[in-house]
């Protein structure tokens, strides 16, 4: 039986290791600094992300993590999905449009009139699962990043 259920606190552990092993598949093992503390924290304590896992017959097969973000311009909060992997012995069955279904069905109950992620550009397989879905890539807008010694610097440069 395959089911999703909202992590627990106890379900860090599990968790960053889907996370390293996502890291594995997007061809960046070294880059995960996350630590079951710092899940902890940032999931349970501060509440800053939403985990849900797949499981099949109480075996962790999958997971999704997710926040809300906001929209100005529709003036309300979007889901957004940072993450979703589910692990390879258990791709092709369906399982993926689950947790997508399910993460949609949360969107909606909560009024989101959007639902977005992004995707590695040399990723094939997930960008036609995902176009599959009716999902389409957004022209014109480029992901920018800051972070490490940039953010610190362009942080100390304001003053209280």
């Amino acid at each position: 039986m395959v089911k999703i259920r909202e992590a627990e606190r106890k379900d860090c552990f599990e968790i960053l290791q889907l996370i390293k092993e996502l890291a594995e598949y997007e061809k960046e093992p070294d880059a995960v600094e996350a630590s079951v503390e710092v899940l902890e924290d940032s999931i349970f304590d501060k509440k800053q992300a939403k985990v849900v896992l797949l499981e099949e017959n109480d075996t962790c097969i999958g997971f999704a993590l997710y926040f809300f973000n906001f929209s100005t311009w529709r003036g309300k909060a979007g889901l957004y999905l940072e993450d979703l992997y589910v692990r390879p012995q258990y791709r092709g069955k369906g399982y993926g449009k689950m947790l997508l279904s399910y993460l949609a069905k949360q969107a909606v109950k909560q009024g989101c009139p959007r639902f977005e992620w992004i995707v590695l550009d040399w990723n094939t397989p997930s960008i036609n699962f995902y176009k599959a879905m009716g999902a389409k890539p957004l022209d014109m807008w480029t992901v920018y990043r800051m972070e490490n010694e940039a953010l610190t610097a362009l942080a100390e440069q304001y003053k209280e």
